[in-house]
């Protein structure tokens, strides 16, 4: 582990090569560019996460680049030498790891780009509790209070854990290159509260019956995951509630930009 700033991934590609409804909705290529309260959708991470003084660089992992191209807010960063965009592979762990080998150290920041409500304090205060862990890596949650008070039509599934129910936010962070292998768990698809099987192959039998049935703490299951993967993987508990709404669907957009324009109002500063 490197300390100090991370370096930023952005996901952007499309999801098994297939256009995303959003998408084929808006007429565009790729979700990322899909128009979400009038700005083009990858704008929104990509600029808290320029915003940060957590992140020193950015890199967006795309199957096909050229479609960045001519955006004056990504051309911006490029010519400051922030941006780099890296072609992303078939799937979502090799894009991963060819995006590491580009950015060459870590920690490693890792969103997606429709991660439309991330702010530059989540993107803080995931990263600085990740070092204060002493983290291989980390995954950021909200709890289910904060994400209904962000929104009450935010999320509809959250992880059940004796201490609580959870969200979780998209966002991860590797602090070394051993931490990679924690990426092998998303090679299913991820997604485990819409899919908790997944969990059988990632996690193993016993901490899907524990995960299926809430038994024990998300601390407890993140130990459980850690010895698993033989790594330090720490949950991180997000207070931004928002910070788990991402784009994905037309439900999730109309509340991503109901919550947009709540916060454009001057009464919401």
């Amino acid at each position: 582990m490197t300390g100090g700033k991370a370096s930023a991934l952005v996901l952007a590609g499309k999801r098994d090569g297939t256009l995303d409804p959003l998408a084929a909705e808006a007429n565009v290529s790729h979700k990322c560019l899909v128009p979400v309260a009038g700005q083009t959708m990858i704008l929104y991470p990509v600029a808290a996460l320029a915003q940060s003084d957590s992140v020193e660089r950015i890199f967006i992992s795309i199957d096909d680049p050229s479609v960045l191209d001519g955006i004056p807010e990504l051309d911006a960063l490029r010519k400051e030498e922030r941006l780099e965009v890296v072609e992303a592979r078939h799937n979502l762990v090799d894009s991963v790891f060819a995006a590491a080998d580009a950015i060459g150290s870590f920690p490693i920041f890792i969103s997606t780009a429709d991660n439309v409500l991330l702010t530059p304090e989540a993107v803080a205060d995931f990263h600085n509790s990740a070092l204060g862990e002493r983290a291989d890596a980390a995954v950021a949650f909200a709890r289910r209070e904060a994400v209904l008070a962000a929104h009450p039509d935010g999320q509809r599934k959250f992880y059940k854990f004796s201490g609580g129910e959870y969200s979780n936010c998209n966002l991860y962070w590797l602090g070394n290159r051993k931490a990679l292998s924690a990426a092998e768990v998303f090679r299913s698809g991820g997604q485990f509260a819409k899919h908790p099987k997944r969990i059988l192959g990632a996690f193993g039998l016993v901490n899907l019956l524990l995960f299926r049935f809430g038994i024990g703490t998300l601390e407890a299951a993140f130990r459980r995951f850690s010895r698993r993967l033989q790594l330090s993987v720490k949950p991180v508990v997000l207070s931004q509630g928002q910070a788990a709404i991402d784009v994905d669907n037309e439900r999730t957009k109309r509340v991503t930009e109901e919550i947009l324009a709540r916060l454009a109002q001057p009464s919401a500063a």
